[in-house]
């Protein structure tokens, strides 16, 4: 036996002895849950909406040991082709963040109908989606009732993201909040058809802070942080939204209304670690549920009288059907 083949037997009784054989090992992460992502327009940074989906499946990883991957639109192109990729991952769910993409993840949700997948903020009707809704206008109401508490001049600011229904029943139940308060108060309402524009948001906040506006709501993603920031420098009140924003303008944010994307997210981890599968149809997150909230009151020192105010109707809200 020549010496070449002695050094490839040994060789191979090596590696069969430690397991390096041509097979590929089983390890634990093969079993793990795994959650796909694709995150809305803006992405990542917009310190808003994507940022808290993603922060809660941060928390799923390290309390439930899930695994996640995600898409950003600025990588793939299209919300379809991030889909697919998510899809062909061999993920256990794939999530579309926003009601833009609705379109694209029904078309990718028919071509693969054994996958199972989630929509946040709109609502499908297939049976291999399950759709993530927030009744926003519920702490859209509360925010509402503390800027007709704040205000001097009794001209209050919305500005949105874009003219949408699910904008407007923010902007709705804004309107709503403000009225149960004081009738008489006068809400100047603009849409920026941008949520990833700090620019833009500060200078229509402007706009509205030279009218005599000293309150002003944004649920506008990264355009909303640029009216906090305007609302900062022309030392008027400004309300946060989806996170507590408070600390992108500490003198400013009066509190912020909290749409718990992060909860949802984790909720549907618990569901698959627990119980293998998710719920099928529509979940709806009010108050009641987690699913909107309101960020603690700062900046004005309001009466016990006026927070206690604001407790009560958190409370009606919370017991509605």
């Amino acid at each position: 036996m020549n010496r070449k083949r002695i050094i490839l037997l040994l060789l191979c009784l090596i590696l069969s002895v430690t397991g390096c054989s041509q097979q590929k090992p089983k390890t634990k992460v093969d079993d793990r849950i795994k959650i796909g992502i694709m995150l809305s327009d803006v992405g990542l940074g917009d310190q808003s909406f994507s940022d808290t989906a993603f922060n809660g499946l941060v928390k799923a990883r390290d309390e439930l040991g899930v695994l996640f991957d995600y898409r950003e639109l600025n990588d793939t192109g299209t919300y379809e082709e991030g889909l697919k990729q998510l899809v062909n991952e061999g993920n256990d769910i794939v999530i579309g963040l926003g009601f833009n993409i609705q379109q694209d993840l029904e078309k990718v949700a028919k071509q693969f109908p054994e996958q199972q997948f989630v929509i946040v903020d709109a609502i499908s009707e297939l049976e291999n989606v399950t759709s993530v809704t927030f009744k926003e206008d519920q702490g859209s109401y509360l925010v509402g009732i503390v800027a007709a508490l704040t205000t001097k001049t009794n001209k209050i600011g919305f500005i949105g993201g874009e003219d949408t229904p699910l904008i407007n029943k923010f902007e709705s139940g804004f309107i709503e909040g403000i009225r149960a308060v004081n009738n008489h108060i006068t809400v100047v309402s603009e849409y920026a058809n941008d949520f990833g524009n700090e620019q833009l948001g500060a200078e229509i906040a402007k706009k509205m802070i030279d009218n005599n506006v000293d309150v002003i709501y944004g649920v506008a993603g990264l355009t909303g942080v640029g009216m906090l920031k305007e609302a900062q420098r022309s030392k008027v009140y400004g309300i946060g939204v989806d996170t507590d924003q408070y600390f992108y303008a500490e003198e400013a944010v009066v509190t912020s209304m909290l749409k718990n994307i992060d909860v949802a997210m984790y909720q549907l981890a618990e569901q698959l670690v627990k119980q293998g599968k998710i719920s099928k149809g529509h979940i709806e997150l009010g108050l009641k549920e987690n699913g909107v909230d309101l960020a603690p009151l700062r900046v004005v020192n309001y009466s016990k009288e006026q927070t206690k105010l604001i407790e009560n109707y958190k409370e009606q809200l919370a017991n509605q059907q």
